[in-house]
Formats: structure tokens, C-alpha cells, sequence
């Protein structure tokens, strides 16, 4: 009898992997996804990254607004049979009442080294607090959110010129080979699955737009990866004469001055720990992203400018 994959997901993070099992041959049956969102102005309706590739795979597709308490979706996976689920950053808690409906459970890719970085931003937290090394983590799906047994990881080293983006798309590209060979393993039971060190657990919580401020007085390693963390949304900024700046590209520099004091006519601004930031690449609110080179020709930013922290 063939095998029945469901598959679960929504940014362009889970793309790649769908796109493997379906070009490797696994048999994805239904994709879900989040529902399309209307733009800011309302003017357009946009699909997310999954559900569009499905369509251009011509898979089935499911968007419901939530899966909990929802009847006609469980009767659905329920009649389905499914012989397992693979969920990557679908963004809806699946119900517990679900994960009983497929024959060997729900799987996730979680991108982190767990039980480090449970939770909804794991890439971002990583580089935000200098880890490392970051990964993937191929877990069983329990009750509660990231803390089912883990059945495999594989690491990424990370570096200062990483960002999320960059790290986002080597993920989801390392996931993509390797849940190949453990699908094969769980779907014929082979795969040993291992309870994670609870004690060890850290959660990486929401990105609030209140952490995209810079803070000079912080040292330039924590900047960088602020920088780096948040990019590309929701952007690192800093205001200056009421108008907000998002650091799109910046570099540790060796120049001295005052706490958030512009040091060059290159826009180099001090830090705490006499060192300072380079900017490379910058977004003045409302405008296109600039080189720091043609930024500065009608900037109103200066040698000598102070920017607060506020």
C-alpha cells in the first residue's frame, strides 16, 4: 500500500524541504498552510510561501484559520490515514486531539540545537546572542510546544557576518537532504527517538519590534548581532532628528569617541567598549536601502552627530 505524507508549513523556510520530499518521491497527500493575508493597504491578497509551491506542484492544499476545535479538518486527516506528518514553522500549535491521527505521529524540523531555542524565533535568537553553531533538530511533535523526543540534529557553525536570512536558507537547505534518510528510518520504525535534557531547555520568544532599537552604549559584538539577528525584518534601527534608520549591513570598527557619537564622514558611530560600528548598508524610513557611500552625499547625519538611544 503507498505511503500518505501530510505536510505542514508556511514561510519560505519549509519551501525547500516540500519541494525535496515531493522531487524525492515521497508521497505528500495535502499540504496545510496559513491562509493568505491581505497587504497592509488591503489592496492585495498574499499567499504564503508554501502554499504557492504547492499549486505550482499541483498538490492538494489546505489553508484553515486554526485547527483547534475544528471538526471538518480532524474528520478530514481523520478519513485520510495518513502514515505521518511533517511540520516546519506551520504557525498554528497542532491540538493534541490531531496527533493521533496519522500512523507514526507528527515530525517537526525545528531550527535550532534543542532543547536550545524552543519556541517561534530560534534563528534569530541564536545569532542575536552569538552562539556558535546553530542547526536543525528533528523532533516528534508532543503536547507541548518543542519539547518531544529528538530523533536527530545536525549543526551549522555560525560566524559575524552571518545574518537570518543566510542562516534561514542554509537551514532549510541542510533539512532538505537530510530528512530524506530519516523519513525512511520513521516510516519503517527504525529511527530511535531520544527525550531531550528539559534542565538545559532556553525559549526563543517572539521578535518584538521594541528589541529592533539600537543601543550604542551595548558593546559591538551585541550590535553586530542585533544587526545581523534581525535582519531582514523587522530591521535594526536607530533614530536620529525624528526619522528612524534601519542598519541593514555593518562592521566592527576600531574608532573612539563618545557613546553614539559619528566618528567619521563615513558614518561610523562609537560604542561602549572603544570600538565602534561601520555601517555598509542603511534605510532611512519611507526611502530604498543605500550604500553608506551614497547615503552620505545628502545625509543629514555628520562627523560629530550624537544619536541617542532612544
Amino acid at each position: 500500500m503507498p505511503r500518505k505524507i501530510i505536510f505542514m508549513g508556511t514561510p519560505i523556510f519549509a519551501v525547500q524541504i516540500l519541494k525535496s520530499l515531493y522531487q524525492n518521491g515521497f508521497p505528500v497527500s495535502v499540504v496545510y498552510t496559513q491562509p493568505p493575508q491581505r497587504s497592509q493597504r488591503g489592496q492585495k491578497i498574499n499567499k504564503s510561501p508554501v502554499q504557492n509551491i504547492a499549486e505550482i506542484l499541483n498538490l492538494e492544499f489546505r489553508t484553515p484559520e486554526k485547527l483547534k476545535n475544528n471538526k471538518e479538518e480532524y474528520e478530514f486527516l481523520k478519513k485520510l490515514d495518513a502514515d505521518l506528518a511533517v511540520v516546519v514553522a506551520y504557525g498554528q500549535v497542532i491540538p493534541k486531539e490531531f496527533l493521533e491521527l496519522t500512523k507514526k505521529g507528527f515530525i517537526n524540523i525545528h531550527a535550532s540545537i534543542l532543547p536550545r531555542w524552543r519556541g517561534a524565533a530560534p534563528i534569530q535568537r541564536s545569532i542575536m546572542n552569538l552562539d556558535e553553531e546553530t542547526g536543525i533538530s528533528i523532533m516528534k511533535i508532543t503536547e507541548k510546544l518543542d519539547t518531544g523526543p529528538v530523533c536527530n540534529i545536525y549543526k551549522l557553525e555560525l560566524n559575524q557576518n552571518d545574518n537570518a536570512q543566510d542562516i534561514s536558507e542554509k537551514l532549510s537547505y541542510l533539512a532538505s537532504e537530510k530528512i530524506l534518510d530519516e523519513l525512511d528510518m520513521i516510516l519503517t520504525g527504525e529511527a530511535k527517538f531520544i527525550e531531550q535534557d528539559h534542565s538545559k531547555a532556553t525559549y526563543a520568544k517572539k521578535i518584538q519590534k521594541s528589541e529592533s532599537l539600537i543601543n550604542w552604549s551595548d558593546s559591538t559584538n551585541k550590535i553586530i548581532g542585533k544587526i545581523n539577528g534581525l535582519f531582514p525584518t523587522p530591521g535594526a534601527f536607530f533614530n536620529f532628528n525624528g526619522e528612524r534608520y534601519k542598519i541593514l549591513k555593518a562592521e566592527i570598527g576600531n574608532g573612539i569617541g563618545k557613546v553614539g557619537e559619528v566618528i567619521s564622514n563615513n558614518l561610523e558611530i562609537s560604542c561602549n567598549n572603544n570600538q565602534s560600528i561601520k555601517i555598509l548598508e542603511i534605510q532611512r524610513q519611507g526611502k530604498k536601502t543605500q550604500k553608506v557611500g551614497e547615503f552620505i552625499l545628502g545625509s543629514q547625519i555628520k562627523k560629530g552627530s550624537i544619536i541617542s538611544n532612544v
